[in-house]
């Protein structure tokens, strides 16, 4: 085997494997944030209302308001996506009690 063909045989060689090597792949989100009954928001501590409020809007809820913080249980109204929902949150250990579709928009 001459020089030359040995060169261009290496240089053959480099250039496919490095050309199966560098091709980018396509990127894309896969995140998914879920949040049902039974869900522990904040690791088993005890939360604030406006604690509830963020930790809500964290989990991809928007639009997120108060609606009764007096009591065992702080209440919410927040919208994901095209529906609104009621979200009940236990104040002694940040667990989610209750969660219910209340309307859906058109």
């Amino acid at each position: 085997m001459s020089r030359s063909s040995f060169f261009l045989s290496l240089v053959l060689a480099v250039g496919l494997s490095v050309s199966t090597i560098s091709v980018p792949t396509e990127a894309s989100a896969q995140a998914q944030i879920s949040i049902s009954v039974g869900t522990n928001l904040n690791s088993g501590r005890g939360i604030t209302c406006s604690q509830g409020e963020r930790l809500i809007r964290s989990r991809g809820f928007r639009d997120v308001r108060r609606i009764d913080c007096r009591g065992r249980f702080f209440v919410y109204h927040a919208r994901r996506g095209s529906s609104r929902f009621e979200i009940s949150i236990r104040q002694r250990d940040g667990r989610v009690v209750d969660m219910r579709r209340i309307s859906r928009r058109r």
